[in-house]
């Protein structure tokens, strides 16, 4: 059981990175809204999840779906401590490929999702007085290799953003952003340009476990008030 319990919302949470964040916060003793589209998984994960966990449907490119989902979570317990922008897409593929929808996509979820949460729950955080954003990122928000343009240029959207709201925000919201490297998860799975998605079956051959991003953000917002954890980047020992 954790000093303090928190309310923790979780985007993306019907697999990878975010359902292993929600299933550990949630083991942890934190009370965790877990939003994702899929809510066929969100409610499997409720049930097999020890602890406090409240499955509601989320997709966060509709800003009212966003500010429902926030609304809700305030609702079921009367606080709001932490939001935990996850959710993301990573159909990888060459510029010259021109798979604009793809690019869009990316834009939708990746940016305009964070966008998105960032205005739902900043103001509960500042009428309560407290609070905390998490932001997973990505190593590609730091380092840009060939297919990697868009998803690169989102991801670095997202620190980008998460640093502007760091500065911005009263010392009493704390901000952080947690950039994965090389993780186990579906995100490669939406990868249509055959070229990009071989590269990526060879990269990913030494991918760490989502639990390893879920114990950094853990780590990040069990730390006293007084201290915020600004980011992290956490990937494979071999990942150079």
């Amino acid at each position: 059981m954790t000093t303090e319990q928190k309310t923790v919302l979780v985007t993306g949470a019907s697999s990878g990175i975010g359902e292993a964040i929600a299933t550990r916060l949630a083991g942890a003793g934190h009370r965790v809204v877990a939003g994702a589209r899929r809510t066929d998984r969100l409610h499997a994960l409720a049930e097999r999840t020890k602890g406090d966990l409240h499955p509601i449907r989320l997709d966060v490119t509709d800003p009212a779906d966003v500010a429902a989902f926030v609304a809700a979570a305030h609702q079921q317990t009367g606080r709001v401590d932490v939001l935990i922008s996850n959710a993301g897409v990573m159909p990888l593929s060459r510029l010259d490929s021109l798979l604009v929808d793809e690019w869009n996509r990316m834009i939708d979820v990746n940016v305009r999702g964070l966008l998105h949460g960032i205005a739902s729950a900043l103001p509960y955080f500042t009428t309560q007085g407290s609070g905390h954003f998490v932001t997973i990122a990505s190593i590609g928000a730091h380092q840009v290799v060939p297919t990697s343009a868009v998803y690169s240029g989102t991801k670095y959207a997202a620190w980008a953003i998460t640093e502007g709201l760091r500065q911005e925000c009263d010392p009493s919201v704390r901000v952080t952003t947690v950039s994965p490297g090389v993780v186990t998860s579906e995100l490669a799975d939406s990868i249509t340009e055959s070229g990009a998605a071989q590269a990526m079956r060879a990269y990913r051959a030494h991918a760490i476990t989502p639990d390893a991003i879920a114990a950094a953000v853990s780590y990040a917002i069990d730390q006293p008030a007084d201290v915020d954890v600004n980011e992290i980047i956490v990937r494979p020992s071999r990942q150079r």
